[in-house]
């Protein structure tokens, strides 16, 4: 299992085990990458030719006045100008076709693969990190597999063709037009090794920027309600302002590399005039070589400018791959293999036996848990906050597995059944309510295309919804904003209840789930829960007293461990934990009712 880290990947220059696994999402489309190969090879050998038939042209028609020679080399000429522009669009758009189609592939994996991770891996890792990874890594890797690779391919080769045409030509004018490479190669190394650790420093400050908003924009309530703005204001203007700093600095260093590359080409082109100056008086030398060499020394630069630029990318890139390959390695600690057993509903019983679990692997939250829930039971669990009733929950809903024991589903552990079969049959109602930015219809179908629209009417009137769903401007199809802060928290509740009757669940689990609702919607939810576990098993987690007293078993735990089991008023007459509780509820409750009066 590959463990995902928060931190920033160790540099590397050039990773070939990750450029397979990328390349592999290119594969598919490799007759597009062959092709875009192919035609970008072709430029490389049609680029270094202009300047040589311009040297014909010069030295074999001009100087010799044949008109019709030259005008036949002027349309040569032409014709692999014309031809060097066609192939390089066809190339150009191969490529980034093709980089667009990998790079959807790639993010739809990664989604895919999120959304199919274990809960306890979001419990350690930031949204905001995730969407940085989804996003900016992703784009940064878009350059390489729309052509980037190829074309510092491309470029090397071209460099090597342009060498052999110059050296062809001339072998001392080759060395002196070159000359000036050894300054190039230290101030490219100066420059990308001064580039690699502020675009390393970026994709940190990035990932602060996205985690900070995240953070920020989800918690806006509690920040005004304590009057935080201006704090949180500052916050945010120190990672910005780090932002910026480390993009001015990249604008420096291309400031000062980008002329430096041209006042050497220029020194090179200076040298190749000093010195062919004395040897074309002297007729030594033609005056289509110096042209020829004039227009090699142009072309001979500009690639190992662009190569600059383009190792620069491909660092980036490999920075990026790797960490998104962190999530794509990240393994299920919840496995949902084929061939396991499908879950048709339960049967008997489902029992805890001898179970414990720990989210960090350090504090036991459950402590030996072992107790039996019995087919079209209802089931009470109470405690105090952090007993551990939730995560009973959690474990029965498979979004964690116990750190040791077992849980059985009529004999048969919970690991055994494949996990969306299991979920399918077990509707889980907590307290908090989550609406996605979709219609009032798409929040309680949740994508389900099965559901008909006369299903979701009949859950609706169940449950009681509909009632303030049809007061709504479009009814069913309005519009919920993020999170649905529009929407009271009853009315939230109230469709959260409808998603899981529509599914008409084997198992219910009510987590909290009245715990936002007001007494007179809290009615209306009981009346419809009453008919709703008819014939259903039923976990109910609750404060209120009123709504597990009717539960055929109540499971009182205390500090992770199961103390009392047994009805209500068994539990009364033990005069233990549940007793205690229940008669602090009944005086809190008179004390309210007092101070109301």
């Amino acid at each position: 299992m590959t463990k995902f880290s928060s931190d920033e990947v160790e540099y590397k220059e050039f990773d070939w085990q990750l450029t397979k696994k990328l390349f592999a999402f290119v594969k598919p489309f490799r007759t597009h990458f062959l092709w875009a190969l192919a035609l970008m090879l072709i430029t490389t050998i049609l680029g270094p030719l202009r300047p040589y038939l311009s040297k014909i042209a010069l030295d074999e028609y001009v100087l010799a006045s044949d008109s019709k020679g030259f005008v036949l080399v002027v349309v040569l000429i032409f014709l692999v100008l014309a031809t060097h522009s066609f192939v390089q669009f066809l190339a150009n758009y191969l490529m980034k076709r093709l980089g667009q189609y990998a790079i959807h592939r790639l993010r739809i994996s990664l989604f895919e693969h999120i959304m199919k991770l274990d809960t306890s891996f979001f419990d350690k890792t930031p949204v905001g990190r995730l969407v940085t990874r989804v996003t900016n890594d992703i784009e940064t890797i878009s350059d390489i597999l729309s052509g980037g690779l190829i074309v510092i391919i491309t470029d090397l080769i071209l460099i090597v063709a342009i060498l052999v045409f110059m050296f062809a030509l001339n072998f001392s004018l080759a060395l002196i037009t070159i000359s000036v490479l050894p300054l190039l190669f230290i101030v490219t190394w100066v420059f990308r090794s001064k580039v690699r650790k502020v675009f390393r420093l970026i994709r940190q400050s990035v990932a602060k920027l996205n985690s900070f908003l995240n953070e920020f924009i989800s918690g806006i309530f509690t920040i005004k309600i304590f009057n935080r703005e201006y704090l949180f204001n500052l916050k945010f203007d120190k990672i910005n302002c780090e932002n910026r700093d480390l993009w001015i600095k990249t604008i420096n260093y291309y400031a000062i590399f980008f002329p430096t590359i041209e006042l050497l080409s220029a020194v090179s082109l200076g040298l190749i005039i000093w010195y062919t100056a004395e040897n074309i008086l002297s007729e030594a030398m033609t005056i289509g070589t110096f042209f020829a060499f004039i227009q090699y020394a142009e072309m001979f630069y500009r690639p190992i400018r662009d190569l600059s630029e383009k190792f620069t990318s491909l660092q980036n890139a490999m920075a990026s791959s790797e960490r998104i390959f962190q999530i794509l390695e990240t393994s299920k600690n919840i496995e949902v293999s084929r061939g396991m057993k499908k879950f048709k509903g339960l049967e008997r019983v489902i029992e805890f036996k001898n179970v414990s679990f720990s989210y960090d692997g350090q504090c036991e939250v459950l402590h030996n848990v072992s107790f039996k829930i019995y087919k079209g039971e209802t089931v009470a669990i109470v405690g105090h906050t952090g007993a551990g009733k939730t995560t009973l929950i959690n474990l029965l809903c498979r979004f964690y597995n116990p750190t040791s024991g077992e849980i059985l589903f009529d004999g048969i552990n919970i690991n055994e059944f494949d996990l969306a079969s299991l979920r399918e049959k077990i509707a889980l109602v907590s307290q908090d309510v989550f609406l996605f930015s979709r219609n009032i219809l798409e929040n309680l179908s949740l994508g389900s295309e099965w559901m008909s629209y006369d299903k979701i009417i009949e859950a609706t009137s169940q449950i009681g919804s509909l009632d303030f769903i049809d007061k709504l401007p479009e009814k069913f199809h309005t519009n919920v904003i993020e999170k649905g802060i529009t929407l009271s928290s009853g009315q939230k509740q109230l469709i959260a209840f409808t998603r899981a009757i529509i599914r008409n669940p084997d198992i219910l689990i009510l987590d909290e789930a009245t715990s936002n609702v007001d007494p007179e919607l809290e009615k209306q939810i009981e009346k419809a829960t009453n008919e709703l576990i008819i014939g259903r098993t039923s976990i109910v987690i609750a404060h209120r007293f009123s709504t597990i007293q009717k539960a055929n078993r109540i499971i009182v735990l205390h500090k992770g461990k199961v103390r009392e089991i047994g009805s209500h008023l068994e539990l009364l007459s033990k005069e233990g934990i549940y007793a205690k509780l229940f008669k602090l509820q009944f005086e809190n409750q008179l004390n309210r009712t007092t101070f109301d009066r």
